[in-house]
């Protein structure tokens, strides 16, 4: 998230009297004393929380702090075990999204929730009356004229009679949110919107939500990039393992007061890099092309070395990275390892020449969501733990425990299903696949896509390690304070196409974002926040 995405008028736009009026009137939602469970572990304990009229109210704190839960909790997902919930001041118990969603209240999920087999308007249309021809079938022409009308009104050109599993992450997001909208919302829970948004699409998304509280509507607003939190926020309340810490305007909070609340304690240098030395190369790429996604593509990734590629979403750097891991095959071009060229049709032929990927969508592509984060994390060495055909267990426990260990996973017992764990857990697993596997080239792909800044200095504290282990390492990331933290060198991705490269020390904010657009960037407004 770059600061100049940050229009600091949207506030502004959203009006004075709507905020006045937001004062004055009964708060939309409130939580009393609500308390979660499950099994043993307390999820939320005894948290206040409540929405008012035409603002944005902040929800922040680490993953696995309760922020998801508790607005689950609002939408009827799950039923406190103690406390009350009130809407318009009544005590009132959705037993489903479908009871919220009568009442006026919306939740986008953080991960997306979409029917990828369906097409975009039929997905719209999920759950909510379809427009009937004169002889009383489904009028498929006005459906899809009305999400065409859905999607122009969040500034995006979008392809309605296109399946949800043909389109990128960003626009199945955008899809969400549009879904979200079709229907007459007096409150909206955005759990991390824009964590696949490019600049663009999260302007013109404060833009909508400067809309919407202009007619009165409340946004509960969870995002752990703190530099969107206190641009478009008026209240903000922080939650740490389950419990609520502060509520307060955010006129009267600073980045540095919400770290030190999320996590209980000072965090510096989120981002930060020791000296590495970088050796001979260990992955070369020489003209790759795949038609339609990236072409001539050349790049030389060091030993010690960490390359950010930089870019907008479409640009083509997952579709490269894919390809080099052997998700995607490539129509012409050559792929070295270590000076010697290497046939990947597979990731299977990837991993044995040393090549590991962390995808963008941990959910569907790096995760078996319904085994326990044990078995993910042993998945990807299983032939290393067999004997005769059987798993030694305790070989793999001890593996899958250590790596567990080192990245700080927690939540759930490793036995237990991945799916309990957070977002930020979640990636950890992931990672701690790849540090199972050992490889000498790691493709690293958003790996902080929706996790908090402690799980990000985290991951980043491992990338450092890695590299300092004579790693090579691509990453891959939309937030440009983490690509000039955190590279040796970087390049720019354009249309599938490497548009330009810079030092660590030649890079800026500016120079990336020019390169990535084919136009002059300015960055004068919002400050980010240093934070996230």
């Amino acid at each position: 998230m770059t600061p100049d995405a940050i229009d600091p008028r949207v506030k502004q736009a959203a009006g004075d009297e709507a905020l006045e009026t937001s004062h004055e009137a009964a708060p939309i939602f409130a939580l009393h004393v609500v308390t979660k469970r499950f099994g043993g572990i307390v999820a939320v304990d005894e948290v206040d929380f409540d929405l008012e009229p035409g603002e944005v109210h902040a929800l922040v704190g680490e993953n696995g702090a309760g922020k998801s839960t508790l607005m689950k909790i609002v939408v009827g997902l799950y039923a406190p075990d103690e406390g009350s919930v009130e809407v318009d001041g009544e005590k009132i118990g959705f037993s489903s999204p479908r009871d919220a969603e009568s009442a006026g209240i919306y939740i986008i999920p953080q991960e997306l929730d979409l029917f990828p087999e369906l097409t975009v308007a039929e997905n719209l249309y999920v759950g909510r009356h379809r427009p009937r021809s004169r002889w009383g079938g489904i009028d498929w022409g006005e459906m899809q004229s009305e999400a065409r009308r859905r999607l122009e009104s969040l500034g995006v050109n979008i392809d309605v009679s296109k399946t949800v599993k043909e389109l990128s992450v960003a626009n199945r997001q955008i899809v969400l949110i549009a879904r979200a909208l079709m229907g007459e919302a007096r409150a909206v829970v955005m759990d991390e919107p824009t964590s696949s948004l490019t600049d663009r699409e999260v302007g013109r998304l404060f833009e909508i939500i400067a809309d919407l509280k202009s007619r009165g509507v409340g946004i509960v607003y969870i995002s752990h990039r703190l530099g969107e939190v206190f641009a478009i926020s008026d209240r903000i309340t922080v939650m740490r393992d389950g419990q609520h810490i502060e509520t307060a305007p955010a006129a009267d909070l600073t980045p540095d007061d919400l770290i030190r609340h999320m996590v209980g304690r000072e965090l510096k240098d989120l981002f930060s890099r020791t000296h590495s030395e970088i050796g001979e190369p260990a992955l070369e790429l020489r003209g790759l092309t795949r038609a339609g996604e990236f072409a001539d593509i050349d790049l030389i990734v060091r030993h010690g070395e960490v390359v950010g590629i930089a870019g907008l979403i479409g640009a083509g750097r997952t579709e490269l990275a894919q390809a080099v891991f052997g998700i995607r095959s490539i129509d012409r071009g050559e792929v070295l390892v270590d000076g010697k060229r290497r046939s990947i049709g597979s990731p299977r032929r990837a991993m044995n020449a040393g090549i590991f990927y962390v995808p963008e969508e941990r959910q569907s592509q790096g995760l078996i969501l319904e085994h326990s984060s044990l078995h993910n994390i042993s998945l990807s060495v299983l032939a290393g733990l067999t004997r005769m055909g059987f798993v030694r267990r305790g070989v793999e426990k001890k593996t899958a425990e250590g790596h567990a260990e080192n990245l700080t996973i927690r939540g759930a017992p490793l036995s237990a299903p991945v799916s309990r764990l957070s977002g930020g857990n979640q990636q950890k697993v992931v990672l701690a696949k790849l540090l199972a596997v050992e490889p000498s080239i790691l493709l690293l792909d958003e790996p902080t896509r929706g996790v908090d800044v402690g799980a990000k200095k985290e991951i980043f504290r491992l990338v450092d390690e890695l590299a300092g282990a004579h790693k090579a390492i691509v990453l891959i990331s939309s937030e440009l304070e983490e690509v000039l933290s955190m590279s040796d060198r970087i390049v720019v991705m354009r249309e599938g196409r490497f548009v330009g490269e810079f030092t660590a020390g030649e890079a800026t904010q500016e120079n990336v974002m020019a390169a990535a657009t084919g136009v002059e960037v300015k960055f004068d407004t919002v400050s980010s926040g240093g934070a996230a």
